[in-house]
């Protein structure tokens, strides 16, 4: 799985398309979310978009190389972490970014 966070809706549907387009993902799932972080110094507030990838942990070099060629912000948030799920359901993971 792997988190990120993106400055508007359509930035979000851009990079998931392109990812599950390039087999670095088999799925996006987006959500908008509110945040709160520091930057420059100071506390932020912002409205944000969130993606959530299903990908392998062979794809996520690629993967995040590719978020950072995308990506409107200078430090994107990209978090990955590993899970554990139904069976069939991480096959298809697999199965569909092993294709190409």
């Amino acid at each position: 799985m792997v988190y990120i966070t993106t400055g508007s809706l359509d930035e979000a549907r851009m990079i998931g398309k392109e990812l599950v387009s390039c087999r670095l993902a088999a799925c996006a799932n987006i959500h908008p979310i509110n945040s709160i972080y520091w930057w420059d110094n100071e506390v932020v507030e912002d409205n944000e978009v969130v993606l959530i990838l299903k990908t392998t942990s062979e794809k996520f070099v690629e993967l995040k190389e590719m978020v950072k060629s995308l990506h409107s912000y200078d430090l994107p948030c990209i978090i990955s972490w590993g899970i554990s799920g139904e069976e069939n359901y991480l096959q298809w993971v697999s199965d569909e970014t092993g294709k190409l």
